[in-house]
């Protein structure tokens, strides 16, 4: 291949404006589905791009896009310590999660076809044509992280039909807007860097690096997160990522040096057992990395 160098800045490049257009396609047929079905009439529900699309992050390998279906008419909630639904007011809802993804599947396939929508355990998986990206849409209801004053964050929640896990919570504009003013305190070298990665795990793992394996771009893009501000300063991609590199394998070779590392959203850790992934894991992967591209 050429230089590694030459290999960043391509893998720096957001997709094609061709490849945006596509996505942004997909999210607005999603969007005239929702609109046009009976069963959401009157109701507080919301169409919104979501993952690497979203946050600006995505890989040309990344073919496909995540679209969240928001009901905010019923939340899910996690209430503070001996708090009750009586201490907010909040009284039980009358349209459950499984009615609303019902709904939202059955607006999906009157809108794409059935043989176009699939229905998976967490998503629906809408296939792709010329026109649009193949989509990943999500139905969630609103999620409520409610302080002791009565106040709260609002996130998304899911409920996968296989209740493994048994619910999935996001926080998709917190993650959004952290991710935004890193960009923008880093002369919009977070991002780049991020795509970078997430093109080394794919590259690395076509090429049978096992440690590759486990790592996900979402993962990808938190460990980027969590590298301080002064490490994007370098005047080359090789030169950044050297940096980021040495500085997650060193944080992340105990526990204790990034037992308080956050998603993008610093709304949920990043190293906590419900994760898919582990610190051992990350560090494993960090070092292949490091040998793979001949830092030394």
């Amino acid at each position: 291949m050429a230089t590694w160098e030459e290999a960043f800045r391509g893998w720096a490049q957001p997709p094609t404006q061709s490849e945006t257009d596509r996505a942004q396609n997909a999210e607005n047929m999603v969007r005239n589905a929702i609109s046009g079905a009976t069963a959401f009439r009157g109701r507080d529900v919301r169409v919104i791009l979501e993952g690497s699309y979203r946050n600006r992050t995505n890989i040309r390998r990344e073919s496909d896009v995540d679209i969240g279906v928001i009901c905010f008419d019923t939340f899910f909630m996690d209430l503070p310590e001996r708090a009750t639904q009586e201490t907010f007011n909040i009284i039980d809802a009358t349209y459950s999660y499984a009615d609303f993804k019902n709904d939202v599947g059955k607006a999906l396939t009157d809108y794409f076809g059935k043989d176009v929508v699939k229905r998976g355990t967490k998503a629906f998986d809408i296939k792709a044509n010329t026109y649009h990206l193949d989509a990943d849409v999500a139905p969630f209801f609103e999620h409520r992280r409610y302080a002791a004053d009565g106040s709260f964050l609002s996130g998304v929640e899911l409920r996968p039909d296989d209740y493994s896990p048994p619910r999935v919570v996001n926080w998709p504009e917190q993650h959004y807007a952290n991710g935004n003013e890193k960009n923008n305190r880093t002369a919009r070298s977070y991002r780049a860097l991020v795509r970078i990665l997430k093109n080394l795990k794919c590259y690395m793992a076509d090429n049978n690096v096992a440690s590759a394996k486990p790592i996900t771009s979402f993962l990808c893009e938190c460990l980027v997160w969590n590298v301080p501000n002064n490490f994007f300063t370098h005047p080359n991609y090789s030169d950044d990522l050297r940096a980021a590199l040495s500085f997650l394998y060193e944080r992340t070779a105990s526990d204790a040096a990034c037992s308080e590392w956050g998603e993008v959203s610093e709304l949920k850790y990043l190293f906590r057992p419900q994760q898919k992934w582990t610190r051992q894991e990350v560090n494993s992967f960090i070092l292949a990395a490091w040998t793979y591209v001949g830092f030394s």
